[in-house]
């Protein structure tokens, strides 16, 4: 069996990483080896899907403490050791299987292995831009995953009316059982999967599984207001399963790129703005970009000082599952010309001759000194 790598290593973080840090990792590790960006290359379809497997396990707290303390063994078979198996030795069901035993212990048999028989779940990565989260979109996806076989209908059967027959492991039970040191752990039947039954003619184009891979199609609805790192559950949506077997789910993670002109912090939108220092002195009104594609007015009053915001009611994200929306804030930035005419000089060397006067008038009249200046005087050790 291939030697599996470190979980932590996959991800590149440090055994003490925080949720946040992991989760950072894991969309960095995700993105740079999404099948969709390395078409044909087996390499990052293998790295993707280890990328994927570390994440399912370290963002588990309880997952994260067995591997923490056992590694890889925690779950697979023949986990701890001497332990009869501990978290791996339950054939990687951990505690699943743990809750199972007890539940055989305290006489509530769950049959078919005490799992909800479903086909295998599927995960994918979708991409979208600031101004889609703000407005929600559909996104089209195509995912290989297994489906219903078309020629047996699911059945798994060639025949048109299938009949099965009792499976000869677990005799019909759905379930097998295995000594585990001190405990005895029920499984589901490797042979018919927890159904109890097998086919007796089994589908040629399926082989008797009742499914088929194929690529399919999917337009994913994201909603307005999310944010990047969502995970969106579809119901059904994952693999077939076979005849008697509802299919697994699909978890759709949604990333957000980044905007050039907006900033997003939580509901609320951050947008800077340029302001002449003339502008930012003598008041004025500009107009500026709104995330939905509109623009608006922002009166801005004389004397404005850089970094001032301005808020915009309600022009900001909505909030998933609430009737509530965050504002867009303007910050202005008051530049400071580069370039400067001979005339523009003249202007600026007058206005700062009578600031100089005017700062002068202040000293000399200390009663009337402004509070901000006696602050700066202050500072200035005046």
């Amino acid at each position: 069996m291939a030697t599996k790598i470190d979980f932590y290593a996959v991800l590149e973080v440090s055994r003490t990483a925080s949720a946040d840090e992991l989760k950072k990792a894991y969309r960095k590790q995700a993105m740079r080896f999404h099948p969709d960006r390395n078409p044909g290359d087996e390499t990052a379809e293998h790295k993707f899907k280890e990328i994927n497997e570390a994440y399912d396990v370290l963002k588990d707290e309880q997952k994260r403490a067995a591997y923490d303390r056992f590694g890889h063994a925690a779950f697979e078979n023949g986990g701890m050791g001497g332990m009869g198996g501990g978290f791996g030795g339950f054939g990687g069901g951990g505690l699943d299987d743990i809750f199972e035993m007890f539940g055989d212990m305290m006489g509530g048999r769950r049959g078919g292995g005490g799992r909800r028989r479903t086909g295998n779940d599927i995960q994918v990565q979708v991409e979208i831009s600031l101004s889609e989260a703000y407005a929600g979109v559909k996104k089209p996806v195509e995912i290989r995953t297994r489906v219903t076989c078309e020629s047996c209908h699911g059945t798994g059967s060639a025949d048109s009316n299938p009949s099965d027959a009792t499976c000869p492991t677990c005799h019909g039970a759905g379930a097998v059982r295995a000594q585990q040191g001190f405990f005895l752990v029920e499984r589901p039947c490797p042979t018919c999967k927890g159904s109890g039954k097998v086919v007796r003619n089994p589908c040629q184009s399926c082989k008797g599984a009742g499914t088929t891979e194929q690529t399919r199609s999917l337009d994913i609805a994201i909603p307005a207001g999310v944010e990047d790192g969502t995970r969106i559950r579809l119901t059904g949506e994952g693999e077939a399963g076979g005849s008697g077997v509802q299919p697994g789910d699909l978890y759709v993670h949604v990333a957000v790129g980044v905007s050039d002109i907006f900033q997003r912090d939580g509901a609320n939108i951050y947008c800077r703005v340029p302001l002449r220092m003339t502008q930012a002195a003598l008041g004025t009104e500009i107009e500026v970009p709104v995330i939905d594609g509109s623009r608006a007015k922002v009166k801005i009053p004389a004397g404005t000082q850089s970094g001032e915001n301005f808020r915009l009611r309600g022009k900001g994200f909505s909030v998933l599952r609430s009737s509530a929306r965050g504002d867009m804030y303007i910050q202005v930035a008051v530049e400071t010309p580069h370039h400067l005419s001979p005339r523009q000089r003249e202007l600026l060397e007058e206005f700062e001759a009578e600031a100089g006067e005017t700062q002068d008038q202040e000293k000399a009249n200390p009663e009337h000194t402004g509070f901000f200046a006696k602050v700066r005087d202050f500072f200035e050790g005046k």
